[in-house]
């Protein structure tokens, strides 16, 4: 526990160990998606994959605003996705991303962890809850969902696809 005026941040650090940890299975599997599939949909209702690559890579920067924001309101943000020309690029959002999730969590105390946290579309509120649910419920889980996603995708266009919690197909096999 820490003393003085500053506040123990118990959560926060286990919650950055696993987000390293997810993130890194991420990167994986972003490391793998070629430029020139960037356009592949497997249905026409999908999400074309780089797209989908981007949603993943980007629900890391939910973490830093879910600390350091009271709220995301849909209608008060424009929103302009990320369109990375190279595999490189994407890796690097990801990255950045992941760097800032990181420091924001680190100042963030059990506390603040507590607090709650909205998310609206103007009128619309779709849920009030503490950060630390949110963090879990809606973020993490949201990129694990993502990657998920993406995996199949990879599979069906061959790319190989990594050992994720466990060996794949393609790697890792016992």
């Amino acid at each position: 526990m820490s003393t003085g005026t500053a506040m123990s941040n118990n959560l926060a650090a286990a919650l950055i160990g696993e987000l390293q940890q997810e993130a890194a299975t991420t990167r994986k599997c972003l490391e793998r998606i070629p430029a020139d599939k960037f356009d592949y949909k497997p249905h026409e209702k999908s999400m074309a994959m780089g797209r989908l690559a981007v949603h993943t890579a980007e629900m890391v920067d939910w973490a830093k605003e879910t600390v350091t924001t009271t709220e995301l309101d849909f209608a008060a943000n424009e929103y302009k996705p990320f369109e990375p020309k190279t595999t490189e690029e994407l890796v690097e959002f990801a990255d950045k991303h992941l760097a800032e999730a990181i420091e924001a969590l680190k100042n963030t105390s059990d506390e603040a962890m507590m607090e709650n946290w909205t998310l609206r579309n103007g009128e619309t509120v779709y849920f009030t809850m503490p950060r630390i649910q949110v963090l879990r419920g809606m973020v993490f889980n949201h990129i694990i969902h993502h990657r998920g996603q993406l995996s199949v995708y990879m599979r069906l266009n061959d790319i190989p696809v990594p050992a994720i919690y466990g060996p794949s197909a393609d790697e890792g096999a016992m």
